[in-house]
Formats: C-alpha cells, structure tokens, sequence
C-alpha cells in the first residue's frame, strides 16, 4: 500500500532531476563555503549540480505527455516502436536523418536509416521521453533548436538534425 498519491508520484519523477540536482548544487555550495580542499571539491560539485538543474529541465521541455498511441523502447543505441498499425526500429549510430512533423496529430518524430522504411513515432507515445537521450548522442545535434521547435508548431516539417557526409574536394 502507498501513502503518496499517483498523481504526486508521477509530479516527483517528472521533476526528479532537477531535485537531484538543486540537493547536489546545495551541498556543493556547503562545501564550498569551507578551506582548502574541500572548497574546491565543493566548487566541483556545484558545477556538477548546476548541470544536473539544466539537463532535467530540458528533459522537462521536451516532454509532451502520455497518452499517446504505441510504445516506444530505447535500448543500446536502438529505437523501437510498437504502434498498434506500424512499428519498426532504428540504429541511433546508423540514423540519417530526424525530422519533427508538427502538422501531424500528434506530432511525429521522423527517422531514417539507409535500407529501411521511416519510423514515425507519436511524441506523446508511451516511453518517448527516453528519446531525449537517444537523440542527444547524434553528433552535432542542437538540442536547444530540438527543444525550440518541439514547441514552436511550425506549419511544415522540420528538420533537426541531418548527418553530416564528409566531402570530397
């Protein structure tokens, strides 16, 4: 039996992070108001914490809820999605390309991977705040302009990220 409410629950793992990070980020400010060594470990973490505030408040930002249709799984570097009439998976190293289509309801994301079909993924779906991570190790991706965009509605298509070919001369 729980004493804590669902609703309450779910508001503190949403939010988990950047409780993480305001305790890291007082404890750091503790231990940086002493000498020596210790004031430059608490420097340290203060740092540290302060940059756990920013990452869970951008994974606040690029959260767009529940109730979406599908599930959505992200592990070792693969994306998988079960949607009740299309799925697929992609290879985050092997991605080409990820698009946000904000015309769609629910907005999708777009992903491609050379010698498969696009995934199309409901940003509302089931586990696709574990996207964030996935899409924050592509190389080169501005996640503050993904984060702009998830909010902006665009009236067409968007794309964040397109990898990059090495060119020739």
């Amino acid at each position: 039996m729980s004493f804590v409410r669902p609703e309450a629950r779910e508001a503190v793992t949403r939010w988990r992070d950047v409780i993480l990070g305001v305790g890291v980020l007082l404890l750091g400010l503790y231990w940086a108001s002493g000498f020596g060594v210790l004031r430059w470990v608490g420097i340290a973490v203060s740092i540290a914490g302060a940059l756990l505030i920013y990452t869970g408040l951008q994974r606040l930002r690029f959260d767009a809820g529940k109730g979406g249709v599908g599930i959505v799984t992200v592990d070792e570097g693969q994306i998988t999605y079960f949607g009740p009439l299309s799925g697929g998976a992609v290879s985050v190293k092997d991605m080409t390309s990820l698009t946000l289509d904000p015309t769609s309801t629910p907005p999708v994301w777009t992903m491609r991977q050379p010698g498969q079909a696009e995934l199309m993924i409901p940003v509302n779906a089931e586990g696709a705040d574990g996207l964030f991570d996935a899409f924050a190790t592509l190389p080169g991706i501005k996640t503050e302009y993904m984060l702009a965009q998830l909010r902006a509605q665009a009236a067409h298509p968007v794309v964040i990220w397109q990898k990059q070919v090495p060119r020739l001369h």
